[in-house]
């Protein structure tokens, strides 16, 4: 490294210092999806970044999803998904599938992912601990309001439970989380992952929901990015139709972790390397800041 580059580490690590000072002993749950997750070098980024925020003593919590992953399989067990309002209708056989890859596959692959680089991660669900109880979905904000469903097990987050996510949490360990719930007679429910990580970023006391998607985050209606937004103006904007379609559940979610007190909400472009760390320790930032 010559001494341009060692200066110019030099001054990211300095832009970080307060950044870094800030958030030491603070939790941040991070929804984790969309190319972040498919792609190998977003993969491997997202994953060393995380052991990155727990060597300087901020306490990351992973919630991921899996749509592509289940999709694929399905596909080849030769049975067609069905979508209402963004969400897979999910039979009993369908969710046999979604434990599978949710449960199985996809959370050992990103917990072997951050142990490779160097983490403590431990997989689990939300039957672990009994932490995420759900009940059936049976409304959803749609896109003229809220509308009845019935998507089979498809489930809401009834009430969470974060002792063990509190024990692992505040040791050197990596929880990562598969958005699976269960009701007390042990049935499971698939639950839209925005949704459980908004969910145990307000029972966490979390200081941050960091939400991974693949857009640059709010625009405004000219398609540019905004920075910053309130909650009180996030409402405008859905009230004029300039947040609509697929961002409106991403949003809701936004809106319900900062009013349940969450700090702040950031939706940030998982297809940016890095993007976790860029808007949390930079100045700059890659995506929309949600506050209060």
């Amino acid at each position: 490294m010559d001494k341009t580059a060692a200066h110019s580490v030099a001054h990211v690590l300095i832009e970080a210092l307060p950044y870094i000072q800030r958030f030491t002993g603070k939790t941040i749950v991070i929804k984790y999806g969309g190319n972040a997750m498919t792609e190998e070098h977003l993969k491997a980024g997202f994953a060393r970044d995380v052991v990155l925020l727990k060597q300087i003593g901020v306490n990351p919590v992973v919630v991921h999803g899996g749509g592509p992953q289940i999709g694929a399989l399905l596909k080849r067990l030769g049975k067609v998904s069905e979508f209402v309002h963004g969400l897979r209708v999910t039979d009993p056989e369908t969710m046999d599938v979604v434990q599978m890859v949710l449960g199985g596959l996809v959370n050992q692959e990103i917990v072997a992912l951050i142990n490779r680089y160097g983490g403590k991660a431990v997989g689990l669900t939300g039957k672990d601990g009994q932490m995420i109880r759900a009940r059936p979905l049976r409304e959803i904000h749609g896109p003229e309001g809220r509308t009845e469903v019935d998507l089979g097990l498809v489930g809401e987050v009834e009430s969470v439970d974060p002792a063990i996510v509190h024990n692992l949490d505040h040791s050197s360990f990596i929880p990562v989380i598969a958005p699976i719930g269960f009701d007390q007679e042990g049935n499971a429910y698939n639950i839209n992952a925005d949704t459980a990580a908004e969910k145990l970023a307000v029972v966490l006391d979390a200081e941050k929901l960091f939400l991974l998607t693949n857009t640059p985050g709010v625009l405004n209606a000219e398609g540019q990015l905004i920075t910053r937004l309130t909650a009180a103006e996030v409402d405008e904007m859905i009230r004029t139709g300039v947040i609509h379609g697929g961002m409106i559940p991403k949003i809701h979610c936004a809106l319900d972790a900062v009013r349940s007190g969450v700090t702040a909400t950031h939706i940030v472009d998982g297809r940016v390397e890095h993007a976790v760390l860029l808007e949390l320790l930079t100045n700059e930032g890659v995506g929309t800041l949600i506050t209060r």
